[in-house]
């Protein structure tokens, strides 16, 4: 059988017309996936929700909320880190799973830092400390005074590393011991809060402070270096046990699996930034104390790195055992 050279160019121009559609189609051309590494209601959650939801407005493609969580957001930041790096996976990190985890396991199933493109910075949020209602102590003060006297009595819930180190680190200085007991998620450590399994509790505001407000546990402190606007009857740690550079925030990024293209990646950033300069995003958060910054990978990678040595050290003062 034999072709007409017409017909043989007509054919080729057809399938490379085809084939060029299907590769060069312009990012994004399907739904995107968000992994979140913590459990559906909790500060990530809720902000990788808001912000998934802006995103998509700017990318013109759905991006899914998978919730992944367990093993301090290990499970799902190992799900990115093993992903295709083509910009339709990525995780909703925090200062637990891309900085402080490797310092806490003794190993991890990823090379933490090798295994994430930076893609944009979200946020921070302060924690705030809280007891039990029916906890005598009524200041931090009386809460550590009261651990002094009952060593290893006074339990405390963690459900993520910002709650744990936190409240290790809080112990540490304030020359006292508390006994862990570890959660798989927030919430579920704060309905033991309140009913009293547990007497302590140091979470984001995005958990706590809604139960603080509503009478439902007492708070006793805020672990930024500043008094919050949202709640500011309440001290810092420092404030109310006479410390001095005791500081602990929880924030919030986007990553990428590593090898993803730089084009992609930039196109993430700017829907990251978009939605953090939205006032919907601004006014939902607002009241939980989370402060928006924009900025650029570069910065991110360059924040990380700094966060990654204060979690280190944080950990290391705080005499925690790797798990």
């Amino acid at each position: 059988m034999t072709f007409k050279p017409v017909l043989l160019a007509g054919i080729f121009a057809a399938f490379f017309s085809s084939a060029f559609t299907a590769w060069g189609q312009a990012y994004p051309n399907k739904p995107i996936k968000a992994i979140v590494p913590f459990a559906a209601g909790s500060a990530t959650d809720q902000i990788g929700r808001a912000f998934a939801a802006k995103m998509s407005e700017t990318l013109g493609q759905v991006i899914v909320v998978d919730n992944k969580p367990g093993v301090n957001g290990m499970l799902g930041a190992d799900a990115v880190a093993k992903s295709a790096p083509d910009g339709y996976t990525f995780l909703i990190g925090t200062n637990s799973t891309n900085a402080a985890l490797k310092f806490l396991m003794k190993s991890l199933p990823y090379d933490q830092d090798k295994a994430f493109a930076p893609v944009g910075y979200l946020g921070s949020v302060p924690l705030i400390v809280a007891v039990n209602n029916d906890v005598p102590a009524k200041t931090l003060r009386e809460l550590v005074d009261m651990a002094k006297a009952k060593p290893t009595q006074v339990t405390f819930a963690s459900a993520s590393t910002s709650q744990l180190v936190s409240t290790e680190m809080l112990a540490g200085m304030a020359g006292v011991q508390m006994t862990n007991v570890p959660y798989k998620s927030g919430p579920a450590a704060m309905t033991d809060l309140i009913g009293g399994q547990v007497n302590l509790f140091t979470a984001d505001f995005a958990v706590m402070l809604p139960q603080v407000k509503g009478g439902k546990v007492r708070g006793l402190a805020v672990t930024s270096a500043k008094r919050s606007p949202a709640i500011p009857e309440l001290p810092t740690v420092n404030e109310a046990l006479g410390l001095k550079d005791y500081e602990l925030i929880a924030y919030f990024a986007i990553f990428a699996p590593a090898g993803t293209p730089p084009d992609i990646v930039a196109k993430l950033n700017q829907a990251v930034n978009v939605a953090a300069n939205s006032k919907d995003i601004q006014e939902k958060f607002a009241a939980l104390g989370f402060a928006v910054e924009p900025g650029t990978p570069e910065a991110l990678a360059q924040r990380n790195t700094r966060e990654t040595t204060k979690w280190a050290k944080a950990i290391r003062d705080a005499k925690i055992e790797q798990q």
